[in-house]
Formats: C-alpha cells, structure tokens, sequence
C-alpha cells in the first residue's frame, strides 16, 4: 500500500510540473461539478415541493438555472482541462522516463530479464501514467458525492443510509479484479515479450531472406500462435472470474436500490413524506448507483495507473540507488593523461540475477600498460566484452578493482571517465537521425559540424556512404521516417566507427569486434589508419587502444595480445614472442577467414601481397616467389576445391631446406597436393597470414 501511495504523489508531482495551471484548476472545476449536480437535485425538490403547495416558482427556477449552468460549465471545462493536462503530463512522463533510462550508468536494467519485463510494461503502457491525475480527481469528486448524497438521504430517512453500503461488494470486486489484472500481467509480461520478438522477426526486413532460405516461416508463425495462446489463455481465465465477481457485486447493490426505492414510496404513501422528498430521494439513489458505479470504475482505473506508477517509482529508485553507487564520497576529476596505464587486480564479476557460481570473470590480474594497442582475443563467451564493458564502467566488478594511473576507477566521476572515453561496439547502434547527426553525436559539441564529421569518415574509411546517399550527409537514414533511406549493415557499421572517431584523443578507445560487417580489404585499411592514429595519441596522452577481435590481422598490430579463456586470463604476450609463448594466442586467433580463391592465395607478384590481404612481414630475402596462407589453407577449402578441379594446384618440391619457387599449374597430375596442403596447413598453424617460401613450407 505505500508503494500505491508513493505512486499517486509521484505522478501527481508530475502532472503539477507538466502544467500547473490545469493540474490544479482541473481539481476545483471537477469539485464544483459535483456540487452542483447535488444542489440541482436539491432545488429540484424544493420546486416540486413549490408546486405542489402553490407557491412562487421565480426563486426555485432561478436557482434551477444558475446549477444546471454550473453544472454544465463545470463538466465542461474539466473535460477541456484533463485533455490538455493529460498532453502535457504524457510528454513530460515520456521525457522522464527516457532521461531515467539513459542516466543509469550501468547497463543492468538492459540485461536483467526481471528487469527487462518491468521496462517492456512500463513503455506498453506509459501512456496510462497521464491518467493518474485524472484518476484522483474523479475519485474525490466522487467521494464528496456521495457523502453528500448520504447526507441527503439521512434526512429523509435512516435506512437509506444503508444504500451507499450495499455498493461495497460492488467496489471491493473490481479492486480484486485490477489485483488479478496485475497479476496475471507480471505472469504473461515474458510470454507477450517473446511474441513481439517473433513477430518482429517474421516481419522485419533483415530477417526476411534467412526465413524464405531456410523455410521456417510457418515455424516463427506457429510459435507466435503458441506463446500468444497460451497468454491469452491466462487472460480469458482471469476475465471469466472478474466477470462473475463483480456481476454478484452489482447484483446485491442492485437489490438493495430497489429496495430503497419501495422504502420511499411506502413513506410517501403513508404521508410521512412530500412529494418532492420523493423526488429527491429517488434522485440521490440514481445518485448512489451512479456514484458506486463512477467509484468502482474510477478506483479500478487509479488502481490500475498506480500499478504502472509503482514501475515509475521502481525506475526512479533504481536511478537514485545507480546515481548513488556512481558517485563516489570524494569524486576524483578523470586524468587529463595516462602516466602509467590501467591495472585490474584479482577482477571477479558476475552479471546482477545471476547465481553466484555462475561468474563471467574470475580472478582477473591485468596491466595495459599507458600508450599500448592491446588485443583481447578468446572464445565465444570467455569474457572479452565484460572486460570491456568494466573498463567502460558499465558496471563494478563484483570484487577486486581497477585503477586508472593507481586511482580506484571507482573514485572516477562517471561522467568525465565517460568523457575520455570512444568506442564502437559490435551490437553498434543505427542512430536514424540524418547521416551527419548520426555520426556527429560521438562529440555532442560537434553534432552538426560537417567538416569534422567529413574528417572523421575519411579517417574511418567510410566517405563513401553519405556519397552513396541521396541528399548527402543531409540524408534521412532509417525507414521509421518519410524519404527515409536504409543503409546496408556494411554502412551502418562505417558510421558507427566514424561516430568513435569524433572525440580526438579519448584516453581509452574501446573497438569490440568494429569490423564484423565490414570487408578484409577496408578493415585492413581501417586498421591501419588506427594504428597510426592510436600511436600519434599515445605519445602525447599516453591513451590506450582495446582491439576485441578473432581477425590475426587486428591482432598482429597490436603491442600486447591477450588470451581470455573461460573469465580468466590465459595467456599475455606479443606477436614476436616465442613460438612456445605464442601457442595459446594462435589457438584463440584460429577463427575461420573469409576463404579467398586459390588464385589469390598463391602469388608469384614481387611487389605486393594479394589485393585485400593485410600485410604481414617482409618477405624472407632472396626468395622473390612465395606462398600467402590464409585461413582457407587450415580449414581444408583447398582440398575441397581442388577436388572438383576448379583451381590451380601447388607443386612444393618437399625437401628440407629447399629455397625454390612453387609453381603453379591446372594438371591433375599434381599428386603431391595433399601433402602440400598439410604442410601449408601446418604453416599456417605456426604463423597466421604470414609470409613463407616453399622451402620453409618444407622445411617444417
């Protein structure tokens, strides 16, 4: 119950800050309303009374006009004040909830399935949080009715005091019914939760072509049916119960009404009555079962906004506890520069709502050291986001800690770590603001600044996008808006890397898998303009580039690689370390590539690697003709090809110590294919898209 109450003052502190002026002149012309209706009834009786006596009728039908004018005025503005006051309180609680989202610091009210249902019921139904007020006010009106109504039936007769309980039952069903509604919402919110997922699936336009190709559209559609079933099923069952309870509720208030009225009548009949007591009895009856009738509905309804209003409530506890956690009792301004780097000391974190057991990171020990580019590589689901998401401060390790240049990162104000951070995400967002805003909020300051955006899409390896657009970087991008265009996953990922690249010299710079959606030519590209620019920023602030990737390309730059295996570091080194320090790396690098052609995997070219291929060292001197081994090689796509005699076939005179060039041919004579696939096989094992002539091949 103080949560309800809670609720109410919080939405009505709302609806006065939205507009003041219609919260409270709403409340005083619903008031005067309802009077009115009562006095009307009032001189009702006493005209009657009038005529029925002969007297004057000028002051009655004076009074007459003056509440049916009240009356009439009352309703009238109230429905004009609420309408406006619900616009204003719908936009500033749109507002609210929108700053309270964003304003948490952490990312848990994004990740938590508990969580996540409160948020999926609180932007359903927001809407309803404008009713609040209306809700209240409706309520008190009705409340002073029928107080007054009892006052006015106590005078003609004690018995119908008795009316206004009989609503009782009438009231205390629906109230029992919004408890059930409530109920069964929180039991269904997941279920309505995975229905909307897969209708969005089978309607959206990205997922359109996998369900043609794969023939699972009815599947997604069945399922729908299935969850959607089932929820309504739940619904149906609460509805039949609410039916009947409140249908035995209006009955007994129904006999008890009817029974007022033959108690008047019998009072008229007897003489103990006029005839305009009569009249006014029967009136103030309607009343009550208008007024039982406007009370069930009305407490129903502010019981159901409140419901939602205790969501408003929980969103602003979380922020105010997330607002708390965030700032520290003695906040420290962020550094300017990194001195010596970043330290995580014995880091464990579990993800809020999870078992204990059930740790992401476990005892994690870290130095990245000041101005290094540091590669975290590992499987699937060894904790290489976490890391990144803690270094962000999305959230607090769960235990140990981290230090920026020795400070906790803790006692960071949130907001200028923030400050000194960029980054771009594998789940990258596709901001639908035009092309220019959209890269441009990386820097707020600079949000329409066209010569710095045009800067950083070149620097991004991405000015081709807004020359593909229509209108330029004055383009309309997503399909939510009229003229709206859409840009491929490609482009949407270019924009996001040149929105990374607004803040010029972040001290962190956090790239999580940057180039999934982008080809190997432009990352290699890409990556190496961020290589030159992370160093050009490290020696003047000391600033630290993060790679989250399982391309060897983006990993061979980097200072310091870093193996992440099941929450726990696994391995630290460089590229140029030991072949027995190096095994681990190459197991956690070993991802699958995109699989070039035969033809472009086998160069006889002196002056260049294959067109789209990163380059990796120079070449051995003396042997002008070598081999390229990419990905394709280990995974067996040669053997494979060169079964369906669609590709040249390497000839490697298998010999140790030979410094001969491989030829290459299309005969099917070419029987020594498979053990040169092996050996290349086994070359690429030990040095991934490097460099090798045919008799270091052989000399494995």
């Amino acid at each position: 119950m103080g949560e309800r109450w809670r609720a109410a003052g919080l939405v009505t502190r709302y609806a006065y800050r939205a507009d003041p002026r219609r919260a409270v002149g709403s409340v005083a012309v619903n008031l005067f309303a309802t009077v009115c209706d009562l006095l009307g009834a009032v001189v009702l009786k006493v005209l009657i009374d009038a005529i029925a006596g002969g007297d004057n009728l000028g002051r009655p039908l004076a009074l007459g006009a003056v509440c049916l004018g009240g009356s009439l005025l009352g309703h009238f503005g109230s429905t004009s004040l609420g309408m406006g006051l619900r616009e204003r309180t719908t936009l500033y609680v749109d507002t609210r909830i929108a700053a309270l989202t964003a304003g948490i610091h952490s990312l848990e009210h994004h990740e938590r399935p508990d969580h996540l249902d409160e948020l999926h019921l609180l932007n359903v139904n927001h809407q309803k949080l404008a009713g609040v007020h209306d809700a209240l006010v409706t309520n008190l009106s009705t409340v002073v009715r029928l107080v007054i109504t009892v006052g006015l039936l106590a005078s003609i007769h004690p018995l119908l005091l008795l009316l206004p309980v009989a609503g009782i039952p009438c009231v205390a069903a629906n109230a029992r019914a919004v408890r059930e509604r409530h109920a069964v919402e929180q039991q269904v919110a997941s279920m309505f939760r995975l229905s909307r997922s897969l209708f969005e699936i089978g309607t959206r336009r990205d997922a359109g072509k996998e369900l043609r190709l794969f023939g699972v559209g009815d599947e997604v559609a069945a399922r729908f049916d299935a969850v959607q079933a089932e929820a309504d099923e739940l619904v149906e069952r609460r509805d039949r119960r609410q039916a009947v309870s409140c249908a035995l509720g209006w009955l007994v208030f129904g006999l008890a009404f009817g029974a007022a009225e033959l108690l008047v009548a019998h009072e008229a009949a007897a003489g103990r009555a006029t005839v305009g007591d009569l009249v006014l009895a029967l009136t103030m009856a309607g009343s009550v079962g208008y007024g039982v009738q406007g009370l069930a509905f009305s407490v129903s309804w502010l019981l159901d906004n409140l419901k939602l209003g205790e969501r408003l409530v929980w969103i602003e506890d979380l922020a105010a506890a997330a607002a708390v956690d965030a700032t520290p009792a003695e906040p420290r301004p962020a550094p300017a520069t990194l001195a010596t780097g970043i330290r995580l000391e014995d880091v464990h974190f579990r993800y809020p709502g999870l078992d204990a057991d059930r740790e992401i990171l476990r005892g994690v020990d870290l130095f990245l050291p000041a101005g290094a580019t540091v590669a975290i590589v590992g499987d699937n689901g060894a904790g290489k986001t976490t890391l990144a998401k803690l270094l962000c401060r999305f959230y607090d390790p769960t235990s140990g800690r981290i230090t920026v240049d020795g400070a906790d990162l803790r006692d960071l104000n949130v907001a200028d770590w923030r400050a000194r951070l960029s980054g771009c995400f594998q789940d990258f967002a596709r901001l639908e603001f035009t092309a220019l805003q959209s890269v441009g909020v990386g820097d707020v300051l600079r949000v329409d600044d066209e010569v710095a955006v045009t800067g950083v899409l070149e620097r991004a390896h991405a000015v081709d996008v807004p020359v593909g657009l229509p209108f330029g970087l004055d383009t309309q991008l997503g399909r939510t808006f009229d003229g709206g265009i859409e840009p491929s996953t490609g482009q949407w990922q270019k924009l996001a890397l040149g929105r990374a690249m607004m803040r010029e010299e972040p001290l962190l710079l956090v790239l999580d898998e940057p180039t999934a959606s982008l080809d190997p030519q432009t990352e290699a590209a890409l990556f190496e303009r961020y290589a030159g620019a992370a160093a050009r920023t490290a020696r003047r602030t000391g600033a630290i580039t993060l790679l989250v990737s399982h391309r060897f390309s983006t990993v061979r730059m980097a200072d310091l690689i870093v193996v992440v295996s099941g929450g726990r570091i696994a391995e630290t080194g460089t590229h140029d370390e030991p072949r027995r320090r190096r095994r681990s790396l190459r197991r956690a690098v070993r991802a699958p590539g995109p699989g070039l052609p035969v033809n472009e995997l086998v160069s006889r070219n002196n002056n260049r690697e294959p067109t789209g291929q990163p380059t990796c060292g120079p070449r051995p001197a003396g042997h002008p003709d070598h081999l390229l081994v990419d990905d394709a090689v280990a995974h067996g796509r040669w053997l494979a090809m060169r079964e369906r005699n669609t590709v040249p076939t390497c000839h490697c005179p298998i010999t140790p110590g030979n410094t001969g060039p491989c030829s290459v041919s299309r005969t099917p004579e070419s029987v020594q294919l498979v053990q040169c696939v092996r050996r290349l096989s086994r070359c690429h094992r030990m040095a991934v898209r490097t460099v090798a002539t045919c008799g270091e091949v052989a000399g494995l």
